[in-house]
């Protein structure tokens, strides 16, 4: 087994692995934005970022059974940025948000759903989603993870996205303690378990995922709480 591809594995399951994964192999990924694209990018490009969220897409999709990581990543990469070059080319003016991105289930094809997503938002200029998660990121950033971290703890089954949708309807319904969560920048487990009777280790696991859903569905974020039915339905 090679240590890359060891390293991979482990970063998949791990988000701090992850990120010390994706800022040790930086290079490479920019290696391999240059063979797709013909040309040098460099961090100021569009195409950084959708080679970026590829090179992440990658971690998360890879198994021992795919072979070498890095062969795996540079094809994940070249496809990211070609469907990136075709739809900088066809000018797209408005952009659609599945709403599996905060819907999912977790599998393979959701994750890469929001990487779609991701990259269509890198393409398009001044729109509403844009400017929505872009002001979303810089207040998660303040918790500690990110907006991409989501796709690692997006609630798989059933039973645990009613548990989420409870502990964000309930911050919603409680502004004192929503109010403690964002000066603390620290989710109230204890007191979500004691007072709806949650599972604490689900609700510990899907920390960054109740923080985020709160965030949008208190924030002014219109576009993004529009595919958070789920808590829309807890909150009636």
């Amino acid at each position: 087994m090679r240590e890359i591809d060891k390293k991979a594995v482990e970063a998949k399951e791990d988000r701090n692995l992850a990120e010390a994964f994706l800022k040790e192999y930086e290079g490479f990924i920019l290696k391999a934005a240059y063979k797709a694209t013909g040309r040098y990018i460099t961090k100021y490009d569009d195409q950084w970022s959708v080679s970026l969220l590829a090179f992440n897409e990658a971690v998360l999709a890879y198994s021992y059974d795919k072979g070498s990581f890095l062969s795996f990543s540079e094809i994940v990469i070249k496809r990211r940025l070609y469907d990136y070059i075709k739809r900088q080319s066809r000018h797209f003016c408005e952009i659609s948000i599945n709403p599996h991105v905060f819907e999912s289930d977790g599998e393979e094809e959701d994750v890469g759903i929001m990487q779609e997503v991701m990259a269509k938002v890198a393409v398009v200029e001044n729109n509403e989603a844009k400017i929505e998660i872009e002001a979303l990121s810089k207040v998660l950033t303040e918790y500690g993870f990110s907006f991409l971290d989501l796709a690692l703890v997006s609630p798989k089954a059933q039973k645990t996205k009613t548990v989420c949708a409870k502990a964000i309807a309930y911050l919603m319904r409680e502004n004192i303690l929503l109010n403690e969560m964002r000066r603390s920048r620290m989710l109230p487990l204890k007191t979500i378990e004691n007072n709806l009777k949650l599972p604490r280790k689900l609700l510990e696991r899907h920390r960054k995922y109740i923080i985020a859903g709160a965030e949008i569905m208190a924030g002014d974020y219109p576009v993004l709480s529009e595919y958070l039915s789920f808590v829309r339905e807890e909150l009636k």
